[in-house]
């Protein structure tokens, strides 16, 4: 599949070179806090501090700053333990491996780490910067996929939800998860979840939470690859709640397994029904019972905007009915890889694929690209329906520059009071293939390569926060400015 979307790009599609961009001398980061420790600043320590010694035995492992987060907690993400014998030529690049562990629990802003060594005993000392955990975000927010979807509908006003979303992180100092949704306006959601990665010392957690949604307008169809929506002012199209709960094997941030069940009921209204009786294939409701299986590997140095390592995911869900539909069974699968290529150019690439098996499929079923973050960029405004997809995504950033952490002198306390800040300049490619067996003579995309290329700015900034400002075009002759608040591969 890569190859065939890097033929099909070559013939056509110029990228967008990167920019080179000359800027004075940077100013150094304030050494009181620093982002990391450079590997040869450990090695040449422990060298002058154990001279002589080609390993060296860990007497102890200290953590300061954890006023919240339990030490266990902390303990169980690292890969060595008092007692132990480390490798005194692999030593910085190991400490920095569990440096990065520590800080991807995404529960400090920032991770050090220190070593004295006297006599082949070594003492290690995390040093760590609790984040504010307790987040209760007023919910302002439109009512559609992305900005462009809602700005093309004409009762665009209306489409605003509002309410309160509540997330308490690191509940109990355990990096358990407390979530909740109190949302009003066009749609209705009312939610609370909960998450433990592990039970006491146990490897094993749990995951479990219910939701309820209503909404006065339901996309019913599609038509000429856009939705079709119903509205309904005095009703509600579509209800649907669920419930789910999960364990989950996790032997480090880094590697996750976990095994979830969904139990959903959804009803849709006559009208609804009478516009499209596939909505369904059960009239106008169902229910049903989905499991889960993930299995995640996560090897990026960061999970915000990562720079180096690997990611990848497999996904199969079995879905099954109540009411006699025939079953469907989903396989998915992301890999990404990131690599720097020097003088501050990184390289990324990302590739997704997703197989969908059902004698039948309902319309709320067949939704391919243009949902849940499976996006060829540029193409926004549409949606692609089918069984089966394929994505390609790359990039090429370069650093503009690295602040490091400002100071706000208004805020004291250091946990929102210092704010990392970074720019890159981005340049990217996408392809994407949706295969569908029949498609409806209003969509022209699905069974044909989608693709296009832009060029960006990625602003890396507060509690992980990334924000992309591109412009894109595509291979069939649209495009625009787009912003979006994730990084996209």
């Amino acid at each position: 599949m890569l190859a065939l979307f890097l033929v099909a790009l070559s013939g056509w599609l110029h990228v967008v070179p990167p920019v080179a961009v000359r800027l004075p001398p940077q100013p150094p980061r304030p050494a009181s806090i620093p982002d990391s420790l450079r590997p040869a600043t450990l090695d040449s320590l422990v060298l002058a501090q154990c001279p002589g010694y080609t390993a060296v035995h860990v007497s102890q492992v200290l953590f300061v700053g954890n006023d919240v987060t339990k030490e266990r907690i902390l303990r169980a993400e690292l890969d060595f333990r008092e007692g132990d014998s480390l490798t005194v030529s692999t030593l910085a690049k190991r400490l920095e491996q569990n440096r990065l562990r520590l800080f991807n629990l995404r529960l400090f802003t920032r991770v050090q780490v220190q070593v004295t060594c006297r006599d082949g005993q070594l003492i290690v000392l995390f040093a760590l910067q609790e984040r504010w955990y307790t987040f209760p975000v007023p919910i302002l927010s439109i009512a559609d996929r992305n900005f462009r979807a809602w700005a093309n509908r004409p009762d665009r006003w209306r489409r605003v939800d509002y309410g309160v979303h509540l997330v308490r992180y690191n509940f109990r100092g355990r990096n358990e998860e407390i979530r909740g949704n109190l949302q009003l306006g066009f749609n209705r959601k009312y939610e609370l979840f909960y998450l433990t990665p592990r039970l006491g010392r146990h490897r094993v957690g749990i995951s479990a939470g219910a939701s309820y949604f209503r909404s006065h307008t339901l996309d019913y169809t599609t038509r000429r690859d856009s939705l079709v929506a119903f509205r309904d002012d005095h009703g509600f199209p579509i209800e649907r709640w669920y419930a789910t709960a999960g364990l989950r094997w996790r032997r480090t941030v880094q590697r996750l397994t976990t095994l979830e069940a969904f139990y959903y009921h959804e009803q849709v209204s006559d009208s609804v029904f009478r516009r499209n009786p596939t909505y369904f294939l059960s009239g106008t409701q169902r229910r049903y019972l989905d499991v889960v299986l993930t299995r995640t590997v996560n090897q990026r140095n960061t999970f915000s905007y990562p720079l180096t390592g690997r990611f990848a995911q497999f996904a199969l869900t079995q879905r099954v009915f109540f009411d006699g539909t025939p079953p469907v069974t989903t396989a998915l699968g992301r890999y990404a890889r990131y690599a720097d290529v020097g003088r501050r150019f990184y390289y990324n690439i990302g590739l997704e694929a997703r197989l969908r098996f059902a004698r039948r499929l309902a319309y709320a079923d067949s939704h391919a690209l243009g949902f849940n973050q499976a996006l060829v960029r540029g193409y926004d405004a549409y949606v692609i329906d089918g069984r089966h997809y394929g994505l390609i995504r790359q990039g090429l950033s370069y650093q503009l520059f690295d602040l490091g952490r400002l100071r706000l002198p208004l805020f004291t306390d250091p946990r929102i009071g210092s704010v990392p800040l970074q720019v890159y300049l981005n340049t990217f490619t996408d392809a994407g293939y949706v295969a569908e067996r029949t498609v409806p003579s209003t969509n022209q995309f699905p069974n044909r390569l989608l693709a296009s290329a832009g060029i960006g700015l990625h602003l890396v900034t507060y509690y992980d926060r990334v924000l992309t400002l591109e412009y894109t075009h595509t291979r069939h002759g649209f495009g625009g400015f787009f912003f979006r608040s994730e990084f996209p591969i």
